[in-house]
């Protein structure tokens, strides 16, 4: 089975991605020893940026292979597009905290602090991926996918990871914690990104590690 290596140590995103990889024969693994590379500078202002950076850096660092990195957040209407880029360190920036990544459970309540006097016709929001695709340090391919929701008011169910317990998705009455993988990988902002990205494997198997 081809295979195909993903720039992340989130044991969720691999989950997502190997959920939409398997309908279409495809491996999916995690760069071997990611934890002992040196890490990327995701300092970019867009996920796009933060996606072509985390790809190039670590491609360059595994001369030849074809790497994938994502980058992916929530975006709330009624915050301005927030959390946006700064979606996994949300809590820990609050009050000019530090820039490393926090928790599921406090990024998820500082973001239903912030919307508690938004009423729930006002919580639209969606969530956004980017998956850039590079060899050799350089970018080959950039693939975007979106779902669009709303925030609820309390967690829902505890599948998925991140803010998906919070993101109610209309099209099938539940969040995106109460879905299995397979439901997930059908509607997500990621599964329509890494589909993306599997046509174009598809369209040239040289692109394909093996």
């Amino acid at each position: 089975m081809p295979r195909v290596l993903v720039a992340t140590s989130n044991a969720g995103k691999l989950r997502d991605f190997a959920g939409v990889a398997a309908l279409h024969g495809v491996q999916v693994e995690g760069v071997p020893d990611l934890d002992s590379l040196p890490p990327a500078v995701e300092d970019g202002l867009t996920f796009e940026a933060n996606a072509r950076k985390k790809a190039e850096h670590y491609s360059r660092l595994l001369g030849g292979a074809l790497v994938l990195a994502d980058d992916s957040g929530l975006e709330v209407e009624a915050l301005g597009g927030a959390p946006g880029v700064h979606s996994a360190r949300y809590a820990a920036l609050e009050g000019g905290g530090t820039a490393a990544n926090s928790g599921d459970a406090a990024n998820n309540a500082r973001l239903l602090r912030e919307l508690a006097a938004i009423p729930r016709d006002r919580r639209r929001a969606r969530f956004v991926c980017v998956i850039a695709a590079a060899r050799d340090g350089r970018t080959l391919a950039t693939f975007t996918g979106s779902a669009a929701g709303e925030i609820v008011a309390h967690s829902r169910g505890s599948r998925g990871f991140g803010y998906d317990p919070l993101f109610f998705f209309p099209a099938l009455s539940r969040t995106f914690g109460e879905l299995t993988a397979e439901e997930k990988a059908a509607v997500s902002h990621r599964g329509e990104a890494f589909r993306k990205v599997l046509d174009w494997l598809e369209s040239d198997p040289s692109l394909r590690s093996g």
